[in-house]
């Protein structure tokens, strides 16, 4: 079994065990080689995970994953929130995270600029509509995303905290 179809699996598995905690799942991967993989999941909940719902996912998914014994070795699992600067994995995260702060790198470039910053203004079928800081908006295909994660939005944290910014 390679790692794609151990991820899948797991991905089934574990979508099953978090809907049951009320959680969900952002994304498995199963990193390193097949003989000793690392498998990792990423779940979430609005207000964040807490390292309990990371235990607890662990130790429910830990034992149907041994039930099952597909994975053909010995294995490392890692459960973990995605964190604040998460990895935008589909288009329904990108609809999800609309208005907030992101990174883009897109597979070609798009006006002769592949690497974006700025904020996710919106989704139109499967157009994301982008405000980079340096080129305003910018509109591309969903399709054309190598990779994205949202950045942490210094201003806003510490306006929640009560804190004054930087620039004050």
């Amino acid at each position: 079994m390679n790692k794609q179809a151990i991820a899948e699996r797991v991905r089934e598995i574990a979508a099953r065990t978090v809907a049951e905690s009320s959680l969900e799942l952002v994304h498995v991967d199963v990193v390193g080689t097949v003989k000793n993989p690392t498998v990792r999941v990423y779940i979430d909940k609005p207000g964040g995970v807490s390292v309990e719902d990371c235990a607890r996912v662990s130790r429910a998914l830990s034992a149907e994953l041994d039930t099952e014994d597909f994975i053909p070795s010995a294995y490392v699992l890692e459960v973990s929130s995605p964190g604040l600067e998460r990895e935008l994995y589909n288009l329904r995260d990108f609809e999800k995270f609309a208005g907030h702060l992101a990174k883009v790198r897109t597979h070609q470039p798009i006006n002769g600029q592949r690497n974006f910053r700025g904020r996710i203004k919106e989704i139109t079928g499967d157009e994301v509509v982008f405000e980079d800081k340096t080129n305003g908006e910018v509109r591309f295909p969903y399709d054309l995303v190598a990779k994205a994660n949202l950045e942490i939005d210094l201003e806003e944290e510490f306006k929640r905290s009560g804190k004054v910014t930087p620039e004050n």
